[in-house]
């Protein structure tokens, strides 16, 4: 935690957290329920989601319903000003901007002895520190909440394998989260972020999207409707069809190396770009991840190269053996996540809602569910549905008897 007074927390960071919260009417409808209700008041709740305006909001809601918050996020991923403005607000906020990683390590530990009940987390990374370093507390969690892919496929892991002690609501394979969240809002956010960061354009550019998932959908989407010419990378044929259908060229990374321009990896998974991929790439590729995080790029020989050279604040040039230059955004982070403010307001609304829910869900049945991956309810996804439709003054067809009949009979 931070030693800075509250005095010393800036306006800046309190108007950006209100202002996310005027776009935000889902989470705030959900948060008067959740008072209500009261079945969270007096837990303790540990989040560690990344640290912006739009997760402050969420903080700020489940300590209006009752419960006690704690907060911890890695530096890279963390808004300085944010986490200040919580902690003024009376949350316990283990998270600094410019924290090492030692210094990462030692407000984690902070965070745990705050012995939260629930987790609400962003690629398992507590649910999984919490399982090799703190067991005894997770004999006494209620359980948790993961946001992410590539959190919820290690949690699958870990309960195949029979490690995995609590039961987890798998937010990130809602409808809600994956259809929305990732494709509309990564996808927007990390194109946007990477124009930010650079100042370049991508028309005209060719630009090599790693993963046809929701997220890697997303980022073709929108860097082709800004006049780029994309590639797709899958092992999975019919996602490669799919992309094939969605107007993408579709070839290998070993194949498209030399010609690519921008390298989005969009697959949660570790080593999806290697060393050899990059020594084939031309002179001046821009690599960088969407969704998920450095483990993706082959951070370890960049780095070992010794020749790491910021030219542009969040761009880092790295030297290779055979003359080229490879430049990394955000030190291989999530760049929408590590050097801009994440996804739009109005999605994360609906993300951060069924986040909201899931802490309930988790408050009353927690106890009575076996360790394992539950998805989030069918009647909750249609209920943040709803909320956000009203909001919009839409409306939906009425489901009447002669339509409920045709759609049951053969």
């Amino acid at each position: 935690m931070s030693d800075a007074p509250p005095g010393d927390v800036s306006d800046d960071a309190a108007r950006r957290i209100a202002w996310a919260a005027r776009g935000m009417p889902v989470l705030s409808s959900i948060q008067e329920g959740l008072t209500a209700r009261g079945a969270l008041n007096g837990l303790r709740i540990g989040i560690g989601l990344v640290l912006e305006p739009k997760t402050a909001n969420l903080a700020l809601a489940l300590q209006h319903a009752g419960a006690q918050v704690s907060v911890h996020c890695r530096g890279r991923l963390t808004t300085e000003g944010v986490a200040r403005a919580l902690e003024a607000a009376g949350l316990q906020v283990y998270a600094e901007r410019a924290a090492t990683q030692e210094r990462d390590a030692e407000l984690a530990r902070g965070f745990f002895q705050t012995r939260p009940d629930i987790l609400l987390d962003d690629g398992a990374e507590l649910i999984r520190l919490a399982h090799r370093e703190h067991p005894d507390l997770v004999e006494d969690m209620l359980g948790a909440a993961e946001e992410t892919t590539s959190g919820v496929q290690a949690l699958r892991v870990m309960h195949e394998q029979g490690v995995l002690k609590i039961p987890v609501i798998a937010v990130s394979d809602s409808r809600i989260k994956h259809l929305f969240d990732n494709v509309y809002g990564t996808g927007q956010s990390c194109v946007m972020a990477l124009l930010d960061i650079t100042n370049l354009q991508l028309a005209g550019r060719l630009v090599m999207v790693v993963g046809y998932g929701w997220v890697g959908q997303g980022v073709a989407r929108h860097a082709a409707a800004l006049g780029a010419r994309v590639i797709v990378s899958e092992i999975d044929a019919v996602k490669a069809l799919q992309a094939l259908h969605d107007g993408h060229r579709v070839q290998s990374l070993s194949d498209a190396a030399p010609d690519v321009e921008i390298v989005f990896a969009a697959t949660g998974v570790a080593g999806a770009v290697t060393r050899a991929h990059v020594e084939r790439m031309q002179d001046g590729v821009i690599l960088c991840t969407a969704g998920g995080g450095a483990f993706e790029l082959p951070m370890g020989y960049l780095n070992a190269l010794g020749t790491a050279t910021e030219v542009r604040p969040s761009v880092t040039e790295y030297a290779t053996p055979a003359g080229k230059t490879v430049l990394v955004i955000g030190q291989g982070d999530c760049l929408n996540c590590s050097d801009a403010e994440g996804n739009p307001i109005e999605v994360m609304d609906l993300s951060l809602s069924l986040q909201a829910f899931a802490a309930e869900g988790i408050a009353t049945e927690g106890r009575n569910r076996p360790p394992g991956i539950y998805p989030v309810s069918p009647q909750i996804e249609t209920a943040v549905a709803q909320a956000r439709l009203r909001h919009e003054g839409a409306t939906l067809e009425t489901l009447t008897e002669e339509l409920f009949a045709a759609m049951h009979s053969w």
